[in-house]
């Protein structure tokens, strides 16, 4: 399902986990029966392994974690966030490369 640096986030934890983070995070929007999500999760536990340790990289199931997808008007999946110091840094919808997020992720590292 995920892979081993890639977290899950929920509802309960959404805002100490994402929020609250000392460092950027990644947040992949998704369900289990979304093809779209299926072929993006390769993609967001490669992103977790390369930059473990300066950006924490997860996953909320929207089906299970319904609050946090409302609060963040997630109305499609997937649909990806980077969220800094509490902020929204970018917003994905939709199927994306891995050369899009890396683009964003190495911006707001090096900021």
């Amino acid at each position: 399902m995920a892979g081993p640096d890639t977290l899950e986030f929920t509802d309960d934890a959404f805002d100490d986990e994402v929020l609250n983070a000392d460092q950027p995070v990644l947040v992949d929007f998704w369900a289990e029966w979304c093809a779209p999500c299926k072929a993006l999760g390769p993609v967001i536990d490669e992103l977790a392994t390369t930059y473990s340790g300066r950006v924490k990289v997860g996953k909320v199931d929207t089906d299970a974690n319904r609050e946090v997808s409302v609060r963040f008007s997630v109305s499609a999946i997937p649909t990806v966030i980077l969220f800094n110091k509490g902020e929204i840094v970018e917003k994905f919808v939709g199927l994306r490369g891995k050369k899009d997020f890396e683009t964003v992720l190495n911006r707001t590292v090096s900021a």
